[in-house]
């Protein structure tokens, strides 16, 4: 065994880090919380439910991926209506996609409750539903074989970290969930929200206490942290930023787990958060631009232009890929090349979409700011 694993130093779990090189990010965020707070009350009645379910989709389905798992969209974005209340088909949705989506909601809904063994345990059950393959489920790991973080061949595989043994797991998750109650009390100041939500985070991978799930429920861990900090249920894509630089997260983990001085991740994590409220702040800003767009053109379209405007916005600010193609309009609006051409010039020539390129190049845009 390694014995430089930061859970075998004699201070464990006294983290550490610089407070003057997270202090400006820790300004940022609390600028940009205010921000976050502002922008979604501008949004109202149909498009707020759409904004929460689109958030909490997108971070029940990047989460995932970040493990290795790809659920399906439809199945999660179904699943998260329902569980808000917001639907009531009765589409049958697979396990994973159905858990995954009632924990996003569950931790939407009870951010403030206080942390518990048994609210982590019923984490565990939504997220292992349906599993088959896990000894315990709904309760921390019992089996004697070392926890370990590896990759690599089977016969010679890279152990990125070794957890505490199963059998030290209940004291620890005890000192964890003591000490998460402590720095989340109204009057404690000595850790500020950026270095609550980070340090929770790698302190409960560190801990590694099931058998399976522990980097989602992590994840989990460093949202309802920043909702109790922000005093607000939240509505940050933090697991879809860190999805999208998925090995820098790894490799700011590996660096920081044989230590205790973690100046590094604190600083990694607060950017990474600080990226997921830009990224909200970008799609509250899109919401806003779709209605005045849709007031300002609708009018102006026929029902199969209509159609394709919508499908545009249902993909989100980030828009089709290298932007929507003729071959796109015609296999969206059902209908022949030569129809979907003339609507497509019809839009241009009355500003709905930017043209680029030519020929089998060229792409068609919304003509929205910052689309």
């Amino acid at each position: 065994m390694n014995k430089n694993w930061n859970w075998l130093h004699k201070n464990w779990p006294n983290f550490t880090y610089d407070k003057e090189v997270i202090e400006p990010l820790e300004l940022f965020f609390s600028k940009n919380t205010g921000l976050v707070l502002g922008a979604i009350k501008h949004i109202e009645g149909v498009a707020k439910n759409n904004l929460l379910v689109e958030i909490l989709s997108e971070e029940a389905l990047k989460t995932s991926e970040i493990e290795g798992e790809v659920l399906n969209r439809e199945s999660v974005q179904s699943s998260i209506k329902k569980n808000l209340g917001f639907a009531t088909d009765k589409k049958k949705i697979a396990p994973a996609e159905f858990g995954i989506s009632e924990m996003m909601v569950d931790l939407y809904h009870h951010f403030h409750k206080p942390l518990s063994h048994n609210q982590l345990f019923e984490w565990h059950k939504m997220l292992t539903n349906g599993r088959r393959d896990l000894t315990d489920i709904g309760k921390y790991r019992t089996h004697e074989d070392p926890m370990q973080v590896v990759s690599g061949r089977l016969d010679k595989p890279t152990i990125h970290f070794e957890a505490p043994p199963s059998e030290y797991v209940p004291i620890e998750m005890e000192k964890f969930i003591t000490w998460f109650h402590k720095v989340h009390h109204p009057e404690y100041t000595q850790l500020m929200p950026l270095a609550k939500a980070s340090i929770t985070h790698l302190y409960f991978v560190c801990i590694h206490p099931f058998e399976d799930g522990n980097g989602r429920i992590a994840r989990a861990l460093a949202e309802k942290s920043i909702a109790i900090s922000s005093k607000q249920p939240n509505l940050i894509t933090l697991s879809h930023t860190i999805e999208a630089h998925k090995k820098k997260y790894y490799s700011a983990l590996e660096d920081n787990n044989v230590m205790l001085e973690v100046t590094d991740w604190v600083q990694y994590f607060s950017k990474t958060i600080i990226e997921a409220q830009k990224n909200t702040l970008k799609r509250v800003d899109f919401i806003i631009e779709k209605t005045k767009f849709l007031d300002r053109h609708s009018h102006q379209l026929n029902e199969r232009q209509h159609k394709v405007i919508v499908k545009i916005f249902e993909v989100g600010h980030q828009g089709f890929i290298g932007g929507l193609s003729a071959d796109n309009y015609t296999k969206i609006a059902k209908i022949s090349a030569s129809t979907a051409t003339r609507d497509l010039k019809d839009l241009i020539d009355k500003e709905v979409l930017i043209k680029t390129g030519t020929l089998k190049s060229t792409r068609y845009f919304l003509n929205i700011k910052n689309f």
